[in-house]
């Protein structure tokens, strides 16, 4: 780099650092090859197995020049295994093709970014947004320990030397030096500098970050196989359990016939738990065929046994509409009351929003082993929430959680579903009844009737508009179950409202809920952005020009919005019978609008996307391609939720059990364009992976309006609903 290598003069003390958050621990041994680590303030023991210092908690540099990098994020089809060593390798200035990548250690007072306190959790979009600043810091810190050792022995200063890919250069003496020989004879400095921000590489000369030619590092081994996820460890004495769980959530069991189970070939426990009944057996098959056998008495007091989705609508209904009702205010400025009474118009509208399941492709598993005297045990998952997991085993198990080693995996799907502990804590309680290795697993069934399900919820609406017809007061009240997880996405930061009050009043049914990709953002966002075309559309107003207006205080919103309208070319003619939608949406500080294409086939109601364009402003984005493919991917889980996915309860019981009745987006449901744009931005990085998914439902619903002038309120948008709006006055 052609900038000054000399670090902050304010530094801290090797040990102080070590305590430091964001974990970002260094650590140099005369012969080491993985660091562990003695927490509380203490230095790093280190193993000793081969020579070579290992250069920081995060990477491992061996004399032979390869570089092992610790990732910490969880790797679930998003990227992250590769885009987080990545920012660390730029920084570090490494030569991408001698480094390695591995899950690191679940130690989250090392490994956990500040975004979530210092826990471990790949949730939110925030895994490359939430290490990006302590990952660069830390790069540039390994790289300041190499150099500051060439210093040492050349005897040269340290601002003479500069960085090629794992290389230090010292171009006054022609010299070079590979980091693999720096790091035969690296030593640790008295005090590790905070290398200052204006240090740190320059973005035009990144190599890295932003490079689409990147390949993702786990991309081989998924497609030869030997990608390893839970469900695919064995190990020795294992057996398997499964569970008969609550059809209503919070009922209890008594199982009648267990005396009969346990003389069965092949089965070695059965386990009573709060909320199943848990069989051990010698193999799978065995377990599930026992499983059937069960002759279970479940009691009849759950909250959750009068709950009936479709009838609560009519409840949430009249929550949002009671004046003398109040909720939790999750934003309120101006005076809403006399701004609508003033208002020239008035108008109003209730959206409705189905339960949904995640549907990751991997069912929920986790392996679980006790050591024979108690004092220990090992786990073996797939966890968005490795360190939480961890816990939850220790604590089932009553174990210090020093005495639990968990082997992170490869998660076959995640979507919020596996930051829950549940079928880890399951796993761990038939462990600790057998004193086996026991393998976990969900069927399909399990998974979907024992879901934790993205809430059920209604929006009401109501709006006044100026002489111009301008939107300039808002009310909005959100009514569910679910309670925090229907807030998210109600605020409009972009929109500037004078008078607006936004409030939720959430029902506890006693359902299983659970944040499920981008959260509250999907439902709201649908509701906000609908409305907004309904008024756009009686005001005769061109809806891309109406959010212009709402947006004219806020340029970055309003580039992302003038970008996918330049790449849809809107206004455009389109063919007969064809029409276009246009939403904005905001998700883990990106900013993303889409507009679509759609048909109609007016006899069956089926509703086909032909053409989607996104924008996005994700900051920098560290992977490009990967980016984009993320952002296809919560397009299409999007579309899917929009025209299919639906959870309906009856008495607390979940009225699907598996894709015959709980269908999914279809390969002949993808459009024929799927074009995403990702607006050119300097600032840091922000999340991606669900930023596509809250704006494609209103622009689904925005295209429906244009094309027949009438509004669907009720996703998922079915045909039978479409149908029955088509008939409808």
């Amino acid at each position: 780099m052609s900038k000054s290598n000399t670090p902050s003069s304010s530094a801290l003390s090797r040990r102080k650092f070590l305590r430091a958050a964001g974990g970002i621990t260094f650590a140099v041994s005369a012969s080491a090859i993985l660091p562990k680590w003695i927490m509380d303030g203490a230095e790093p023991a280190l193993s000793t197995e081969d020579k070579g210092p290992a250069i920081s908690a995060w990477v491992h540099i061996r004399p032979d020049g390869r570089i092992t990098i610790y990732n910490p994020a969880a790797e679930m089809g998003q990227g992250s295994m590769t885009a987080l060593p990545a920012i660390f390798a730029e920084e570090l200035d490494a030569d991408w093709s001698k480094v390695r990548i591995e899950f690191s250690p679940i130690e989250p007072k090392i490994y956990g970014p500040g975004a979530w306190g210092g826990r471990m959790m790949t949730v939110g979009s925030r895994a490359v947004s939430g290490y990006y600043e302590s990952l660069r810091q830390a790069g540039a810190q390994a790289r300041y320990v190499l150099m500051d050792n060439v210093a040492k022995k050349w005897n040269v200063p340290l601002a003479e030397l500069s960085t090629e890919p794992s290389m230090v250069i010292h171009h006054a003496s022609n010299r070079k030096i590979t980091y693999g020989e720096i790091a035969s004879f690296a030593t640790m400095p008295e005090k590790l500098p905070q290398i200052p921000k204006e240090q740190l590489k320059d973005p035009k000369n990144f190599r890295l970050i932003g490079n689409p030619d990147i390949e993702r590092c786990d991309m081989a081994a998924k497609v030869n196989g030997s990608a390893k996820y839970s469900i695919d460890v064995r190990i020795p004495g294992m057996v398997y359990g499964v569970i008969s769980r609550s059809p209503v959530n919070g009922s209890k069991p008594t199982l009648t016939n267990a005396e009969e189970i346990r003389k069965i070939s092949g089965v070695i426990d059965v386990v009573t738990l709060n909320h199943g009944i848990g069989v051990v057996a010698d193999t799978l098959e065995k377990a599930l065929k026992v499983k059937a056998q069960l002759k279970i008495q479940w009691s009849s007091d759950a909250k959750a046994a009068s709950h009936s989705s479709q009838q609560a609508y009519a409840e949430y209904t009249s929550l949002v509409k009671d004046e003398n009702r109040k909720g939790r205010s999750l934003e309120a400025k101006g005076d809403l009351n006399n701004a609508l009474k003033d208002a020239p118009k008035v108008y109003s509208a209730t959206y409705k929003n189905d339960y949904l399941y995640h549907a990751q492709m991997e069912p929920l598993n986790a392996v679980v082993a006790l050591a024979p005297d108690g004092s220990s045990a090992e786990v073996w998952c797939g966890s968005q929430a490795p360190d939480s997991a961890k816990g939850a085993a220790a604590r089932v198990l009553g174990l210090d959680e020093s005495k639990v080693t968990l082997y992170p995996h490869f998660l076959g799907g995640g979507f919020g579903r596996r930051s829950s502990t549940d079928y880890v804590e399951e796993a761990a309680a038939l462990a600790k009844a057998v004193r086996k290795p026991v393998k976990l697993l969900w069927t399909r069934e399990d998974d979907l009737q024992y879901g934790q399900y993205r809430p059920i919820c209604l929006q009401y609406l109501e709006a006044g508009v100026d002489q111009a017809g301008n939107i300039n007061s808002w009310k909005y009240i959100i009514s569910g179950t679910g309670d925090s997880l229907l807030a998210s996405g109600a605020e409009m930061p972009f929109y500037t409202l004078p008078d607006l009050q936004i409030e939720l009043r959430a029902v506890d049914h006693g359902m299983r809920t659970k944040h499920w990709r981008a959260v509250g953002h999907g439902p709201n966002k649908y509701a906000i952005e609908a409305f907004i075309d309904e008024i756009a559309y009686d005001q005769k107003k061109d809806p891309y020009q109406y959010r212009r207006q709402l947006m004219r205080n806020h340029p970055r919103a309003l580039k992302v919005l003038e970008t996918v309208a330049e790449m849809a070319d809107w206004g455009k003619k389109l063919p007969a019978g064809r029409a276009m939608g246009i939403a904005f949406a905001e998700r883990s500080g990106s900013p993303g609008a889409g507009v679509c294409e759609i048909s109609l086939d007016r006899t069956t109601g089926k509703i086909k996307v032909h053409r989607i364009w996104a924008a996005v402003d994700g900051g920098v984005v560290v992977q490009p391609d990967n980016a984009k493919a993320q952002t296809e991917g919560s397009l299409l889980m999007g579309l899917s939720s929009v025209f299919y996915e639906s959870i309906t309860i009856k008495n607390g019981e979940a009225q699907q059990s598996n894709f015959h009745d709980y269908p999914l987006l279809r390969m002949e449901d993808v459009p024929e364009i799927l074009e995403v744009k990702f607006v050119a931005s300097n600032e840091p990085p922000s999340g991606l992976g669900e930023a596509g998914l809250p704006f494609i439902g209103p622009a689904v619903a925005n295209a429906f309006l244009a094309l027949t002038g009438k509004a669907l309120r009720h996703m998922p948008f079915t045909p039978e609903k479409v149908l029955a709006v088509l008939a409808s006055k």
